[in-house]
């Protein structure tokens, strides 16, 4: 009976043990990467009251089995399932960082490497990478920096906010290309200035520019001069000032001189006049050119004096008191006493002349800006019914006489018609209420002109009688000048730039100086008002044009500059575009567990790699608490380096997402049940027990 009582001690033990597992795995139902125990039983030694005998050949007997009396049971072993996974829950944050796989982290108090499957992780003040519950260091590799690849080697902490990895470095620019149409019909390309084709880049110290290109068609079809116009920088302040220097040359070079020349006949443009040089005058000498000067061109103020409508004469009229020209009394402007054999010579420029003129201006003009006259129509007297009062202007209330014949009648259409009109000296009005001006206007010269008795003439350069502009400083002009002043005129054109050629044919894209890019040379200094300064900064640029076309685009081009290569090949997309310098911007671990920080100029950069550990037997590693394990003999030992979580090409990790617990709820009350039942049946036992030592306590009374 005590047997049996000693038993039933050891049962409630032993199932007391088995429960307070499962109470530990249900308490750890919510923990992260927590996993799961089992307790198995096996029997205690057994008390052998009979050994077991064989059988007895001769006499025929068979054999006795022993006789055992068990002494109970005993906790076997605990197991832990660490090998199954957890269920993955979403979290969004980019630390959370879940294993697929059997695979640990490593992590480190500052003293000993522990193993753990929580991937809770956030960055600390001094920018390591630890784990959120406890502040362990993750442990990984780092970065060769000669080769900017992982280093494997005995796993450190992950420092991925160090002060070096928040900014990453600016770089100049070294490549850049060209592409879009560069239609025929560009109106910009025949100007001065060309065609603006614009490239920013950056220098060394990630400050922005903007070279400008400009784009001259030349005589020949399907050939354009590509020059340096300039170069700003982000401020839109030219280098040219910005250095002191004299010239954009004086920064960087882009090409040579490009000399293209043509011949065309010429005639004088309208109103030229042209005079050959004396007989017997040496060779070379040229001509006098002249051209009559319309009033629009001699006086400056002429557009604001002249009353609309009106033609002036020269010489101008003299008029009578009705209106009409004193043929008796022409004379020459004042102050004006040439004729056309004795031109007067160099009227200068402010001399005020007098003109007459004769014109109609009509009812609606007369009515509206900037005269605002109101008509009146004919009407009955309303002080004598037997009279009529004649259509008539008035203005502010004041009748304007039709027929002005003192000089305060006219200065009253003088006040009416403003400074616009200058002075009337008559009108004439018809039934519709058209009014002819005879008018004498007060005009000032605004250049230098001679007077020939019935016009203006200048002289003029040769370049203006044959209509060449003159403003473009990369044209020069030579003229074979003709006894009739027919010209053969020279244009000499000369571009610094490199040349630029098209297939006309196809319109596609055969050089640019001969080859497929070209290059935009800095100096290595710039010598200015203030000293020479060092141009170190800036690296040359490559610049690439085989992408340019020659179609037709309605007259617009679509040529642009943009800083890296093309990759045209299918790869290598803007290498050596430059950038800035770059901030950080975000951090993210790939599944191989190489972190990356990524930067807002548009760069990334390798920080590390988390290391993981794997071992023979898992489910030998000692639980420390915290979700952390630590090895053991029957573990395997950690090597110190650790191994890449895709080595085996099974593992990875997942960002965003944490692994759960593993524990089986169902699973874990059934167990609890038979749990149950297994303690209640061996307290049982202890129980009865006691009613027998009870009864045999009894038999002495």
């Amino acid at each position: 009976m005590m047997r049996s009582m000693f038993s039933g001690v050891a049962g409630l033990k032993t199932h007391q043990t088995k429960m307070d597992v499962i109470g530990n795995n249900i308490a750890n139902v919510n923990t992260t990467a927590y996993k799961s125990s089992s307790v198995n039983f096996s029997e205690l030694l057994y008390q052998t009251t009979s050994k077991a005998s064989g059988p007895n050949a001769q006499t025929g007997r068979a054999g006795i089995n022993a006789r055992q009396i068990g002494l109970g049971v005993q906790s076997a072993a605990i197991n832990t399932n660490i090998t199954a996974a957890g269920a993955a829950q979403s979290t969004g944050n980019p630390f959370d960082v879940r294993i697929k796989g059997d695979a640990f982290f490593i992590v480190n108090d500052g003293k000993s490497n522990y193993f753990t499957r929580d991937g809770s992780f956030y960055v600390d003040a001094a920018g390591n990478l630890a784990m959120t519950s406890n502040g362990y260091n993750v442990m990984g590799w780092g970065v060769d920096q000669a080769t900017q690849t992982i280093h494997q080697d005995t796993v450190s902490a992950l420092r991925v906010m160090t002060t070096a990895n928040m900014t990453y470095p600016p770089e100049s620019t070294t490549e850049a290309y060209v592409d879009g149409i560069l239609d025929r019909n560009e109106p910009d390309a025949t100007t001065s200035s060309g065609k603006t084709l614009n490239l920013s880049f950056y220098d060394a110290l990630g400050y922005t520019y903007t070279a400008k290109f400009a784009i001259h068609a030349t005589e020949t079809k399907g050939e354009y001069v590509v020059g340096l116009a300039d170069i700003i920088d982000s401020n839109g302040d030219s280098l040219v000032d910005v250095y002191g220097v004299n010239n954009i040359s004086d920064i960087a070079s882009f090409g040579q001189d490009n000399t293209t020349s043509v011949t065309e006949l010429r005639q004088l443009i309208t109103g030229a006049h042209y005079t050959p040089p004396a007989a017997g005058s040496p060779a070379g000498t040229e001509g006098t050119y002249t051209k009559t000067v319309e009033y629009d061109e001699l006086f400056g103020d002429y557009k604001q004096v002249a009353l609309s409508g009106v033609t002036y004469y020269i010489p101008p009229q003299v008029f009578d008191g009705s209106g009409n020209f004193d043929e008796a009394h022409r004379k020459a402007p004042d102050g004006l006493t040439g004729t056309a054999a004795a031109p007067q010579k160099d009227i200068a420029a402010g001399t005020k002349i007098k003109l007459g003129g004769e014109g109609t201006v009509t009812r609606s003009k007369l009515t509206k800006e900037p005269y605002n006259l109101i008509y009146v129509e004919e009407t009955t007297d309303p002080a004598d019914p037997t009279k009529t009062i004649p259509a008539h202007y008035e203005k502010d209330g004041v009748a304007l006489p039709n027929n002005p014949a003192t000089d305060a009648d006219r200065a009253l259409w003088d006040a009416a018609l403003g400074k616009t009109g200058g002075t009337v000296k008559g009108i004439t009005m018809n039934a519709d209420g058209d009014v002819t001006f005879y008018v004498e206007s007060e005009f000032t010269t605004g250049k230098v002109a001679d007077y020939n008795g019935t016009e203006f003439v200048a002289d003029i350069t040769q370049a203006e009688a044959y209509g060449v502009d003159t403003s473009d400083p990369n044209k020069r002009y030579t003229f074979d000048v003709a006894t009739d002043g027919q010209a053969q005129v020279t244009t000499v054109t000369t571009y610094h730039g490199n040349m630029l050629r098209f297939n006309t044919d196809t319109g596609k894209f055969i050089s640019i100086n001969n080859a497929d890019s070209v290059t935009l040379d800095f100096n290595t200094a710039a010598g200015g008002a203030g000293g020479t300064t060092s141009l170190a900064n800036f690296s040359d640029i490559n610049i690439d044009w085989t992408n340019v076309t020659w179609f037709n685009n309605g007259g617009s081009s679509t040529v642009s500059g943009t800083p890296g290569t093309s990759g045209e090949d299918g790869r290598n997309k803007g290498l050596g575009a430059g950038r800035k310098i770059g901030a950080m911007d975000g951090i993210s671990i790939q599944e191989n567990g190489e972190i990356y920080a990524t930067y807002d100029n548009g760069m990334t950069r390798l920080l590390g790699q988390i290391a993981v550990a794997k071992f023979a037997n898992a489910s030998g590693l000692e639980k420390v608490g915290e979700n952390l394990y630590s090895a053991t003999l029957n573990s395997g030992e950690f090597n110190g380096v650790g191994v890449d979580i895709t080595a085996d090409g099974a593992g990875g990790m997942v960002t965003g997402t944490l692994e759960m617990s593993n524990v089986d709820l169902s699973q874990e009350f059934t167990e609890m049940i038979t749990t149950q039942r297994g303690f209640q049946a061996n307290s049982r036992i202890i129980t009865v027990s006691d009613t027998l030592l009870e009864e045999l306590v009894n038999l002495k009374r």
